[in-house]
């Protein structure tokens, strides 16, 4: 009687909704170029909305790690030699967001999400985001490119309204039960999300 008590639970457990389990947190780290047409404030704004969006998930944004730095002119611009040469120089935490004034890639996308599947040729891009100047929707666009992220997916869905449509819209804010589960189990597996920890005082 117990071990099917036991083995309901856990079918219960495992059918809960991601919003209902544990929560766990997020910390991004947010990087802007000296000289470039990022502002502090529009960066900071984004990732605090984007992470709300993210928090249909069960996630809790933790403080993000600001970071300000002076290169060359020639690293605002995203492309794979030089970003890589950047990103293995700075060695930052990640999940890591590069806020750019442009991209040199082709084809040139607003934003770009490399996660453990597509950096394979350019392991130092892995579990970063890269935005470049002009994307709109930014919060929008930030959090579809962090949950490319932490799903370790390239995959779009066609869904109304959801969140990994090809096109980032004001309406296309939901994420279905199954993105979370793996957005939760593969973002933790992979160390960009952790237990949060309340505060006992």
């Amino acid at each position: 009687m117990i071990s099917q008590l036991r083995i309901l639970l856990l079918l219960l457990l495992s059918a809960m909704p991601a919003q209902a389990q544990e929560p766990i947190a997020l910390q991004l780290t947010l990087v802007q170029f000296a000289g470039g047409s990022w502002q502090e404030n529009e960066i900071k704004a984004a990732a605090a909305q984007a992470s709300k969006i993210l928090g249909q998930c069960g996630i809790t944004s933790g403080m993000p790690v600001f970071i300000r730095i002076d290169v060359d002119p020639r690293f605002r611009l995203f492309h794979t030699p030089t970003s890589r040469e950047l990103a293995r120089t700075l060695q930052l935490n990640t999940p890591a967001v590069y806020f750019v004034d442009g991209t040199r890639q082709d084809p040139a996308f607003d934003a770009e999400a490399i996660g453990r599947g597509n950096s394979r040729t350019r392991p130092e891009l892995r579990d970063t985001v890269w935005v470049v100047r002009g994307a709109r929707d930014l919060d929008l666009v930030l959090a579809h490119e962090l949950a490319h992220v932490l799903m370790d997916s390239s995959e779009h869905s066609e869904a109304p309204g959801n969140l990994m449509r090809a096109e980032t819209a004001p309406q296309n804010t939901r994420l279905t039960d199954a993105q979370c589960v793996r957005l939760r189990e593969t973002g933790t597996a992979n160390g960009l999300l952790r237990p949060y920890i309340t505060s006992t005082r």
